[in-house]
């Protein structure tokens, strides 16, 4: 069975390369335009959803908050969250990890680094 991830971005154009490039690799992807969304989809979705990639700087919820909300919850305690974004601070990756990011990308990314941390992260 193909592997369930959350791809969580405010830029249409992003979640589209995201989702092309996990989807080439066999992976399943649903796609959330914002944290919001984001957490509403993963609540629906919670028992199927191996990863969840997520933004910072989106409207209604950024990727922060969206982490924290999903930690918070006892089904997502151990879903890897990975944070792929335009931020790239030590102190942006330090409030990442304290909210239980499991690790973090810089955009714009390489489709093929992209996979080879989601391969280590869950295989």
């Amino acid at each position: 069975m193909a592997k369930t991830i959350l791809a969580v971005d405010d830029s249409t154009s992003i979640r589209q390369m995201v989702a092309f490039t996990l989807k080439s690799a066999g992976y399943t992807v649903i796609e959330a335009a914002d944290g919001q969304e984001g957490l509403e989809k993963a609540t629906a979705h919670a028992q199927d959803l191996t990863l969840i990639l997520t933004d910072q700087n989106m409207p209604r919820m950024d990727g922060l908050a969206l982490t924290k909300a999903l930690r918070g919850m006892a089904q997502f305690a151990t879903t890897p969250i990975l944070m792929l974004t335009t931020e790239s601070s030590d102190e942006m990756k330090s409030q990442g990890k304290a909210a239980g990011a499991t690790g973090w990308l810089v955009k714009p990314f390489d489709p093929h680094k992209l996979l080879e941390v989601v391969k280590k992260v869950i295989g």
